[in-house]
C-alpha cells in the first residue's frame, strides 16, 4: 500500500480458509489482509491484532467449548459483527466493504467468491478442513493433494473480475502456491482472467534459499511439485505470470519465466516498500 497512491489497490483474498468457530464467521485470510493493511496485525506473532488478550476464549474454554482456534478478544468484535450481518442476508464482499470501509482504508478488499469454497488437504493420516489441519494438527502432515470443496459452483464475488480486467498489473503475494493462493484460483473465472490477461502479471515467490520463512510451503513444493527451486514455484502458476520475484538466495537460477532477483525479506515495513517497489517495476515494464 506505501508504493501505491490512494484507491489504486486491490485484493482478491482467499476464501477456502474460512471455518465457523464457536458459532461465529472468521475468515483468518481477509481478515489477516485487512489488520495488516490498517496497522493493527501483531507483527510479531504473525497472526491477529497487536495487543490482544484472550479473556473470551479462556472464558469459553472454561464452560467446555472448543479452544483449538485462537480468537482473541479484540478479534472477537470483528468475527460478532461478520456473522450478524451473513446472518442478515450480507453478502461476505459486501460485509468485508463495510469492514475496510470502517478502518478508513482506500482500497479494495474483496474475497475471491461469495459462495462456499472450503479448502481441505489429502495426507497419509487422512483428509482434513484445512484450518484442522493447518491450526489444529500443526500442519504437522505431509500433504498429497489438496482438494476445493464447491470450487466447480464458485463464481468470482462482485468486482473481482471487473477488477482484473481493468488492473494496470497484477500481482500474486509471496503466499503458499496450494492453500492460500490456489483457492482463489480454484475459481474458474478467476483462473480464466488471469490466463486472458492483458496485462503483465508477477508472482512473488514464497521462499528465500529454498525455504518457507513461515508455513509449510517449502514442504508441500518439495512433496507435490518435486522441489523448491525457482522453477518449481514457477511452475506452479503455469500459463498465469509471466515474471516471478526472487530472493538473492536463491538465485541464480533457470526457470520457465522472467526471473528478477532482489531481497524479498520483509523485516521491516521499509523493506516491503522496497519489494512493492521492485515488484511494481517489474509488472508495469
Amino acid at each position: 500500500r506505501d508504493a501505491l497512491d490512494p484507491g489504486e489497490l486491490t485484493v482478491i483474498g482467499n476464501v477456502g480458509d474460512d471455518v465457523e468457530i464457536l458459532g461465529l464467521h472468521v475468515s483468518p485470510d481477509l481478515d489477516s489482509i485487512l489488520y495488516t493493511l490498517a496497522g493493527l496485525a501483531d507483527d510479531e506473532r504473525g497472526w491477529g491484532r497487536a495487543g490482544e488478550t484472550w479473556n473470551a476464549l479462556s472464558s469459553a474454554s472454561a464452560w467446555g467449548g472448543e479452544d483449538w482456534f485462537r480468537l482473541g478478544d479484540l478479534d472477537l468484535g470483528l468475527h460478532l459483527v461478520r456473522t450478524q450481518a451473513l446472518r442478515d442476508g450480507a453478502s461476505l464482499s459486501t460485509v468485508t466493504a463495510q469492514l475496510v470501509e470502517q478502518t478508513g482504508l482506500d482500497v479494495r478488499l474483496l474475497p475471491a467468491t461469495d459462495d462456499r469454497l472450503r479448502t481441505h488437504v489429502v495426507t497419509p493420516a487422512g483428509s482434513f478442513p484445512f484450518q484442522e489441519w493447518f491450526v489444529g494438527r500443526g500442519h504437522r502432515d505431509e500433504v498429497d493433494a489438496v482438494l476445493f470443496e464447491g470450487s466447480e459452483a464458485a463464481s468470482p464475488a462482485p468486482g473481482v473480475s471487473e477488477a482484473l480486467a481493468s488492473a494496470d498489473a497484477i500481482v500474486i503475494a509471496p503466499s503458499n502456491p496450494y492453500v492460500s493462493i490456489g483457492p482463489i484460483l480454484a475459481v474458474e473465472g478467476i483462473r480464466h482472467a488471469l490466463e486472458e490477461r492483458s496485462v503483465r502479471s508477477v508472482a512473488v515467490s514464497p521462499l528465500i534459499g529454498g525455504k518457507a520463512v513461515k508455513g509449510p510451503a517449502d514442504r508441500m513444493l518439495s512433496r507435490m511439485a518435486g522441489g523448491t527451486t525457482p522453477s518449481h514455484v514457477a511452475e506452479s502458476y503455469s500459463g498465469l505470470v509471466d515474471a516471478l520475484v526472487i530472493d538473492e538466495a536463491d538465485a541464480p537460477a533457470e526457470a520457465p519465466v522472467e526471473l528478477v532477483v532482489t531481497d524479498t525479506f520483509m523485516r521491516d515495513r521499509a523493506a516491503a516498500r522496497r519489494l512493492a517497489e521492485v515488484v511494481l517495476d517489474s509488472a508495469c515494464a
